[in-house]
């Protein structure tokens, strides 16, 4: 799905958000919302060799596995006005070009009693994609996030910041993946910080 397709005839694009997006959309918007999708899970299966990596350490960032039975959260965001075709310039950039991910429409469902869904537009890393790790154990996801670092920052912090948002704004809802991968993450870098 291409920018200029996702875009024909609307004035304003729910964008759904579940990895870094949740802490640093880094694109002008009219609003945001704390909510799900479901249908997929967030797994740390995708390579990034850019922002949290390099190309002899990639990092490992986040995408959607297809399941039927399980819900992400995370947060979108209502662009509208010259905010859409802004947005979508940028994050074609950060999140296509960059990281390979492509583009899907899904019900975004936020959070609160009685509320409707919309239609938002997500990112998602496919298997086919050359920067696709796929699954690992927690541990050995950890460890590589601990020891990685990119453009943009250290691997670590991405991992941090996702758990802290989840913690902060949905503090129901237990993310064993993620959570697993923090404790084994912060298990190594103590480990490092007690060789020193």
């Amino acid at each position: 799905m291409k920018p200029q397709d996702i875009i024909a005839g609307k004035s304003s694009l729910w964008i759904f958000g579940y990895g870094s997006l949740v802490w640093k959309p880094d694109f002008k918007y009219k609003r945001s919302e704390v909510g799900y999708i479901d249908g997929y899970k967030r797994r740390f299966w995708h390579g990034d060799n850019f922002h949290r990596g390099n190309d002899e350490s990639p990092g490992r960032v986040v995408t959607l596995i297809e399941d039927y039975d399980a819900t992400t959260w995370g947060v979108a965001f209502e662009v509208s006005g010259s905010q859409l075709e802004e947005s979508l310039k940028y994050l074609n950039v950060r999140e296509t070009v960059r990281g390979g991910y492509i583009t899907k429409m899904v019900d975004f469902f936020p959070h609160g009693e009685d509320r409707s869904p919309v239609q938002a537009l997500v990112y998602i890393a496919t298997t086919d994609n050359p920067l696709y790790l796929g699954p690992a154990s927690p541990e050995e996801i950890g460890a590589q996030i601990a020891v990685c670092r990119g453009k943009t920052g250290h691997n670590l912090e991405y991992l941090l910041r996702l758990a802290e948002f989840m913690r902060s704004s949905c503090p129901h809802v237990e993310d064993h993946h993620l959570f697993a991968i923090e404790t084994a993450a912060l298990t190594v870098v103590s480990y490092l910080l007690a060789a020193q």
